[in-house]
């Protein structure tokens, strides 16, 4: 199975297209957005119709631009599937996350909250082969946050622990797309609006 990893696209039609096209070509059958859609929860078109033109599954979680109400419209516009405390199986793979951020606007959420949306959404994958883990914040204490100096969430480092995911993807600091990190057995990665095709076997 091949997953395209996205964040952070900000309302950037364009690039939506280019990556669609791309994905098509390596036969990407899922894309794994992680947050980020809109700009200060403005929302244009074309933000997620190219993939699924292309037949691809878009999974989802909220960024801390993209407001609730926002998903929600998106939601019913498009066939996506928002996994804020939620899951999705594909196969052998188990994907659940949670969205917006803990210590950044315009839209945040507690560090309970975090802790518990991805306890939710673990409980239906935590038997899957291969399971990966989604936020759109990155952790506190890993690279990103050491490398570029933007504090993470301490939620998001304590499910990495306790949940023990075989993947973790993330966006939110756009200049550290691609940092890649180990935090016990899990792979931390940052992907960006360039984004990531992943391949699981």
């Amino acid at each position: 199975m091949k997953i395209l990893a996205v964040s952070d696209l900000h309302n950037d039609a364009a690039q939506v297209r280019k990556l669609a096209e791309r994905a098509e070509k390596d036969g990407v059958k899922v894309v794994v957005i992680c947050g980020d859609i809109t700009f200060f929860d403005d929302y244009e078109d074309g933000m997620i119709g190219p993939f699924l033109k292309k037949g691809m599954q878009v999974l989802m979680v909220p960024g801390n631009h993209d407001s609730e109400a926002t998903i929600d419209f998106m939601l019913k516009k498009y066939s996506m599937r928002n996994i804020h405390g939620d899951s999705a199986l594909l196969d052998s793979v188990g994907i659940f996350g949670a969205g917006w951020a803990t210590n950044v606007g315009p839209v945040m959420i507690s560090e309970k909250e975090m802790r518990n949306c991805l306890r939710k959404g673990f409980e239906d994958v935590k038997e899957q082969k291969v399971k990966i883990m989604v936020t759109h914040v990155h952790p506190k204490g890993g690279a990103v946050e050491r490398e570029y100096g933007y504090p993470g969430s301490s939620s998001v480092t304590k499910m990495i622990y306790e949940l023990k995911p075989d993947l973790h993807l993330h966006g939110h600091i756009h200049e550290a797309e691609g940092n890649e990190d180990l935090l016990g057995n899990t792979i931390s990665l940052a992907v960006g609006k360039h984004g990531k095709i992943i391949e699981i076997e």
